[in-house]
C-alpha cells in the first residue's frame, strides 16, 4: 500500500505551512507577542474547555473556568472517581491537540471555514457563559478565584466570540481559510511548546513546585509528574501525525493484475 500527497490538499497544505513559518517567526521577533496573544487565550480556552468537557462527561461537575491576562487559566472541578481525575487532568494539553487536528480533517473534508468559525466562536461563547458566567454565580459562596480573573475571562471570551464570529460573517473564503489554518497550527504548536515547558517544570532536576496538570496526576496516581508529561507528549506526536496522515495523502492501493486478465 503506497501513500501520496492528494491533489485536492496541496492548497490547503500551502495554507498550513505559511501557517505555520508566520508563527514560529512571531516567537521570535521581539515585541510581537501582542499579535500572537488573541490567539495565545484562544488556546487557553480550548484547554481549559476540555478539562471542562472530561469532567462533565466523566459524571463531575465544574466550579468555574477562568482566564488570566498571561495567557493562564483554571478550572475548579469536582471529578468523578479516580477515572474522571485522570481523563480530566490529562484533558488540557491533550485536548488542545485533539482540537487542532480536529480542524485539520474538517478542512480535508471540505468543511465551510465559515461553518469551523462559527463553531469555534459558539464554542468560547458557552464555555465563557456556562462556567466563566453561571457556574461561579452558583458556587459563589465556595469560590476560589477572583472577581478580576472573572471579570477578565468573560472580556476575553466576549472579545474572541466577536472576533470568530466576525471573521466567519465577513472575511472572504481565502481568509477564513487562512484563519483556520492558523488556528490548527496555534492548537496544535502551543500544546507541544507548553508540554515542553510542563516538562521542564517537572523534571527532577529543576527544584521547581508549581501546581499543574502533572502534579495532579502524580498526586492522584503515585507516578511521576514528569512520566505523565512524557506520555502527553507521545500521544499528541501519534495524533499530530496520524491527523496529518489522514490530511495530507491519499491512498492508493497495489494490485497484481489477475492471470489472464487483459
Amino acid at each position: 500500500m503506497r501513500y501520496k500527497l492528494a491533489d485536492d490538499a496541496k492548497p490547503q497544505l500551502t495554507l498550513l505551512l505559511i501557517a505555520t513559518v508566520i508563527t514560529i517567526a512571531l516567537w521570535f521577533i521581539p515585541y510581537l507577542g501582542i499579535v500572537t496573544y488573541p490567539l495565545r487565550l484562544f488556546v487557553t480556552f480550548i484547554h481549559e474547555g476540555s478539562h471542562v468537557l472530561a469532567a462533565l462527561l466523566t459524571g463531575g461537575s465544574v466550579q468555574s473556568l477562568t482566564i488570566s491576562w498571561d495567557g493562564s487559566g483554571v478550572v475548579y472541578s469536582a471529578p468523578s472517581g479516580l477515572v474522571g481525575a485522570l481523563l480530566t487532568s490529562s484533558a488540557g494539553y491533550l485536548g488542545s491537540t485533539a482540537f487542532g487536528v480536529l480542524l485539520l480533517l474538517l478542512m480535508r473534508k471540505s468543511v465551510s471555514p465559515r461553518k469551523i468559525l462559527f463553531g469555534s466562536a459558539a464554542f468560547i461563547a458557552l464555555m465563557t457563559v456556562l462556567f466563566g458566567i453561571l457556574s461561579p454565580l452558583w458556587n459563589i459562596f465556595s469560590l476560589q478565584v477572583g472577581f478580576l480573573n472573572i471579570a477578565f475571562t468573560i472580556a476575553a471570551g466576549a472579545v474572541l466570540t466577536a472576533g470568530l464570529f466576525a471573521l466567519g460573517k465577513y472575511a472572504s473564503v481565502r481568509t477564513a481559510n487562512f484563519a483556520v489554518a492558523f488556528l490548527a497550527i496555534q492548537c496544535l504548536l502551543n500544546a507541544i511548546s507548553d508540554l515542553k515547558t510542563v516538562l521542564y517544570i517537572n523534571s527532577p532536576l529543576s527544584g521547581m513546585d508549581l501546581q499543574n496538570d502533572a502534579g495532579n496526576m502524580a498526586n492522584a496516581t503515585g507516578i511521576p509528574a514528569f512520566v505523565w508529561v512524557l506520555i502527553w507528549i507521545g500521544i499528541s506526536i501519534l495524533m499530530i501525525s496520524i491527523g496529518l496522515r489522514v490530511y495530507a495523502v491519499s491512498q492508493k492501493s497495489k494490485q497484481d493484475d489477475l492471470p489472464f486478465e487483459d
